[in-house]
């Protein structure tokens, strides 16, 4: 694709952002770590949590959320 058609610079679409945009779109949606990892193609989650620490972190303080309510009670 035409980069002025895109509207950025093609340099934004290498595979490691396509990557990353990918497991960054799949954790906002609600995706779990396991199920990311798994399409990423890691075998355990230690190397999803640690590559794209950033990504998921939106999960995790979604989690800690919970288990705020959860013993809250």
């Amino acid at each position: 694709m035409d980069d002025r058609v895109a509207g950025m610079p093609a340099y934004y679409w290498t595979p490691r952002e396509m990557r990353h945009s990918f497991v960054s779109l799949l954790s906002d949606s609600g995706v779990p770590l396991e199920d990311n990892a798994r399409l990423v193609g890691h075998s355990g989650t230690a190397v999803t949590e640690a590559v794209y620490r950033k990504q998921i972190r939106p999960i995790l303080l979604q989690g800690a959320a919970a288990m705020d309510t959860i013993f809250a009670r």
